[in-house]
């Protein structure tokens, strides 16, 4: 039987990348249709993991960054778990409906929060299981796919709800540490329906498909971090501004807390999370990893770069807490691309911090040198 990857998959245009579709030909079309809310992508690089039993909520608060004891059904979040020195182990979004505790994770890192969770349940009345028979279809509220996906949450199916991205604002107990007067992250509605097949299939009958890069795009210009992308074994959540979302500063003990804690009222952490606006006239995206260098000295690396169907070619980095705020270069297939940098997180980012509010760039014309910007 046809899975809906495979129906998808043989619409015209259709680019597949591993699970998911990457594009089906016109990636800057399906941003504004995904943008405008006409328009879903299939996750197929993220799965779904089921955490059941009644003491899942007070379980997960005990373990996790986020405080969730009290989470109301229907309540949206995100949560971190953490290493003992505070760095990210694992992500995901966190949706309760009463009975059960839905946790979406990027796919490379699923199967390691399910065995993690499940080595931390000793005498707890809980249980986890990676959900492989459910759809993931991500789309922005406000348009036709809200409603399209609305009536899929209402068919009679055994699991059928919406995840709505915290990222959206600064969530009960964390902090930004972002100076910009209005975050992109005001604009960025995103939504992911967690579903079965069939009733994927037919919320996506009756709209525009977008790919993974299209989703891809509009996260990054909102200063989003994901798992896969901006987390390495040394992340802290404070150097991407993800205490934003994920992580509540007055909730009881877990594991990192401490580290949590030192860095965010001591401030300065390590490295920090810049937006670039890349140079497009040599045509060349840096993959992700490519170095980031302020002169001749390497001060960071590229952990996603998009093009964006307005701000043009744009990318996230993360860079040494000294690196100049400046524009930078970056070095990738020979060439070297300018890039006009937009600091997200500041060098002296934490709890007392003071610096005067900065704006964000402005949207430049298509083919500008950011060095003439």
């Amino acid at each position: 039987m046809p899975t809906l990857l495979d129906t998808l998959s043989a619409r015209d245009g259709a680019i597949v990348d591993g699970a998911a579709v990457a594009h089906f030909g016109d990636p800057m079309r399906e941003q504004r249709s995904l943008a405008a809310g006409t328009a879903a992508a299939l996750l197929g690089d993220r799965r779904v993991v089921e955490v059941d039993g009644v003491d899942r909520l007070t379980w997960l608060d005990s373990i996790t960054s986020q405080a969730l004891a009290q989470l109301r059904p229907g309540t949206s979040t995100e949560l971190l778990i953490l290493d003992p020195q505070g760095r990210v182990e694992h992500a995901a979004g966190v949706f309760d409906d009463g009975t059960t505790t839905w946790l979406i994770a990027d796919a490379p890192d699923a199967e390691g929060l399910a065995a993690w969770l499940q080595r931390m349940v000793f005498r707890s009345r809980v249980t986890v299981t990676i959900r492989t028979d459910l759809e993931l279809l991500g789309f922005f509220a406000g348009g036709p796919a809200e409603a399209a996906m609305a009536a899929a949450a209402a068919a009679p199916n055994d699991v059928s709800l919406v995840w709505s991205d915290p990222w959206s604002a600064v969530q009960s107990g964390g902090h930004q540490y972002s100076q910009v007067a209005t975050h992109p992250a005001a604009e960025y509605h995103w939504r992911v329906a967690i579903v079965e097949a069939d009733a994927a299939a037919s919320a996506l009958s009756s709209l525009d498909a977008a790919g993974l890069m299209a989703a891809e795009a509009l996260r990054v210009a909102a200063w989003r971090p994901r798992w896969t992308a901006e987390v390495d074994e040394r992340s802290l959540p404070h150097e991407s501004d993800w205490i934003r979302s994920a992580v509540h500063l007055n909730k009881g003990c877990y594991r990192g807390q401490e580290t949590v804690a030192k860095v965010h009222n001591l401030g300065h952490p390590p490295r920090r999370l810049a937006a670039l606006h890349l140079d497009g006239s040599a045509d060349v995206l840096p993959e992700n990893g490519a170095g980031v260098f302020s002169g001749d000295d390497e001060i960071g690396h590229i952990t996603s770069a998009v093009r964006h169907f307005e701000d043009g070619p744009i990318a996230l980095a993360i860079l040494s807490r000294r690196a100049p705020t400046g524009d930078l270069v970056v070095r990738a297939a020979g060439v070297e691309i300018a890039a006009a940098q937009q600091v997200i997180v500041p060098a002296d980012a934490g709890a007392t911090a003071d610096i005067p509010r900065l704006t964000r760039l402005s949207r430049r014309p298509e083919g500008q040198d950011p060095r003439k910007a």
